[in-house]
Order: structure tokens, then C-alpha cells, then sequence
């Protein structure tokens, strides 16, 4: 089996790119960004935005997903499909609640 040749230069631009989006996952978690717009649970629409953008990177390039065959590709796209509907039921469930606070008796 033969497999796709990357240049060295791609998994140093794809490290390099997900060091950014590190750093920018670091400054969204000490931002407000709830309270700044306006926007219930933003914050964490835009951490897990940025933690898909980075799962996505290190599966084409460094698992080599985006040179597979169409049937890995099937797999893997059925594989994201259902972490996003587990996903979206848990968030789904988690902005519904009402909140209870309890007092000390």
C-alpha cells in the first residue's frame, strides 16, 4: 500500500495554524463574550467552533483523511454527523434548563 507524500512544509503551516487557533481558543476563554453581545452561551458556540475547526485540521492532514479513499470518506462523514447531533442534543438540553438556586437552610 502506497501512501500520499506531504511536503513538510504543509504539516509545518497546519502546526502553525492550529498554534492560532490554540491561542485564539485561550483569549475566547477569558472574554465575556455573553454578556458582551447580548448572546446566551456564546462562549461556548464559539469554543466548540474553533475545537471542530481544529479536529477537522488534524484529521484531513495528519490522518491523511483528505487523500483516503470515498469510502473512508463515508465513514468519516458519518462519524462528524453523529458527533454533531450528540452535540447538538446535549447543548440542546443544557440551554433549556432553568436554573434552580438553592439556599442554605
Amino acid at each position: 500500500m502506497s501512501g500520499h507524500i506531504v511536503p513538510k512544509k504543509t504539516y509545518y503551516t497546519i502546526f502553525l495554524l492550529l498554534m492560532v487557533l490554540l491561542a485564539v481558543t485561550v483569549l475566547i476563554a477569558y472574554l465575556d463574550l455573553d454578556h458582551a453581545t447580548g448572546i446566551g452561551g456564546l462562549n461556548i458556540i464559539v469554543a466548540l467552533s474553533i475545537a471542530f475547526t481544529k479536529m477537522m485540521l488534524v484529521v484531513l492532514y495528519f490522518m491523511h483523511m483528505k487523500w483516503s479513499s470515498k469510502l473512508t470518506w463515508i465513514f468519516g462523514g458519518a462519524s462528524i454527523l453523529w458527533l454533531v447531533l450528540m452535540l447538538v442534543i446535549t447543548l440542546a438540553d443544557y440551554f433549556s434548563r432553568g436554573w434552580v438556586m438553592f439556599t442554605n437552610k
